[in-house]
């Protein structure tokens, strides 16, 4: 699994010309799954964000994770974090899980939030999906449950 994690101010998506998702401050993450991804993996990613030290303290650190902060998350589901462009031009999405395995875990890493108690809200699945944000700091941290990274 992996997860490109933004510290944001607010993030909305988009369907078709309709919000389906926006948040607050919080986190916009953006996620792919694997073929070989599990309930531990969604596990883990949904621990991960919820107590990721990434919101600052009243001294300016970086010290206080989502739930300290109070923030929600926005959870969009996106293969092409699994894309391989080392060889030719067009990448290879082989290493992305299909459809239904890849939206259970999806689905899974949002129930995983919402137990540990993060708003959160998502995007809608397999749609072409317009995402905005403003990235508060800028914050951006990758993720990767193999640890490629």
């Amino acid at each position: 699994m992996r997860a490109v994690v933004q510290r944001v101010s607010r993030a909305s998506v988009t369907v078709a010309g309709e919000v389906v998702a926006e948040i607050g401050p919080g986190l916009l993450v953006l996620m792919g799954v694997a073929p070989e991804d599990t309930r531990e993996e969604s596990s883990w990613l949904a621990d991960k964000l919820a107590h990721l030290r990434i919101f600052e303290d009243d001294e300016g650190k970086m010290n206080r994770s989502l739930l300290d902060a109070g923030g929600q998350a926005l959870v969009v589901s996106q293969f092409t974090l699994y894309g391989d462009a080392r060889r030719g031009r067009r990448p290879s999405f082989i290493r992305a899980a299909r459809g239904p395995d890849a939206e259970a875990i999806y689905e899974e890493v949002m129930t995983g939030l919402r137990a540990l108690g993060v708003g959160c809200a998502g995007g809608r699945f397999g749609a072409t999906m317009d995402v905005e944000l403003v990235n508060a700091g800028p914050v951006t941290i990758l993720l990767d449950s193999e640890k490629a990274f």
